[in-house]
């Protein structure tokens, strides 16, 4: 199956950024980020295939399809050189992107992601991924939030968690198995050292599944690479700690803006 024509959302002023979210998130995910950027950079934000307002073509997806997606719609809007962030399945995306298409890539930021799983670590993927194929997703959505947000954000913010949890639901659940797969299956290891432009990798000391050990890796596979571990956080830190995000992320694209 070819690309598909991704809904996206753009707004403010500047070099295109290109922002990918994660597995049964949307395009929302970004909005923290938002009021400094813009003011900097033509945001553009978009919904993955079979999420929030793209449309929902057949499973099983690739990380090639998900590449390709991004892609068409650079050619659809008529940029020439991007840069590029993702976040957790998002943060494979980008850097797959610069890899198939260099010439377009001005640079990538990788928050929340992973490479170099040893045997173990992608043992406990795929045995949460096995476990919702089995349950279904809902019954294991208790473990997915207590490793995606830090205690004293669930209990301090019960709004976002349920507006994460209803996000979840609300995408088919083919469709979250399927990328869950993407980002389960997909190893970066082999082929990192062929992106060449400058990078961020950004994770949370405490995210479990893309520990500071697997960025660090990538971080020291990557040619041109600046790593930031943020203190106390797990997983979603777009949602939990923006405004601790943004710092970096802000700082490393204006040093790259023209490149």
């Amino acid at each position: 199956m070819g690309a598909i024509e991704v809904s996206y959302t753009v707004s403010g002023d500047g070099p295109p950024l290109y922002m990918v979210h994660g597995i049964g998130s949307r395009r929302e995910t970004w909005d923290g980020l938002l009021p400094e950027l813009e003011e900097h950079f033509t945001c553009v934000r978009y919904d993955l295939r079979g999420h929030g307002e793209s449309p929902i073509p057949p499973v099983p997806y690739t990380l090639d399809d998900l590449v390709d997606d991004l892609e068409a719609l650079r050619q659809r809007l008529g940029h020439d050189r991007i840069h590029v962030i993702g976040h957790s399945l998002g943060g494979q995306v980008g850097p797959a992107y610069a890899r198939a298409h260099p010439g377009h890539t001005a640079s990538v930021v990788l928050l929340s992601t992973a490479a170099g799983r040893t045997e173990d670590d992608s043992a406990r993927v795929e045995g949460v991924v096995a476990k919702m194929r089995a349950e279904g997703v809902e019954p294991v959505l208790g473990t997915l939030l207590d490793r995606w947000y830090s205690d004293e954000f669930i209990a301090a913010r019960p709004d976002a968690i349920e507006h994460r949890i209803q996000q979840v639901l609300g995408t088919p659940e083919d469709v979250f198995l399927s990328v869950f797969d993407v980002y389960a299956g997909a190893e970066m290891a082999p082929w990192l050292h062929e992106v060449t432009c400058p990078c961020l990798v950004m994770t949370g000391e405490f995210d479990g599944g893309c520990n500071p050990r697997l960025n660090r890796f990538i971080a020291d596979e990557l040619p041109d690479a600046k790593l930031v571990i943020l203190d106390d956080l797990k997983h979603s830190i777009l949602i939990e700690a923006p405004d601790r995000v943004l710092g970096p992320v802000r700082n490393f694209l204006l040093r790259h803006r023209d490149a």
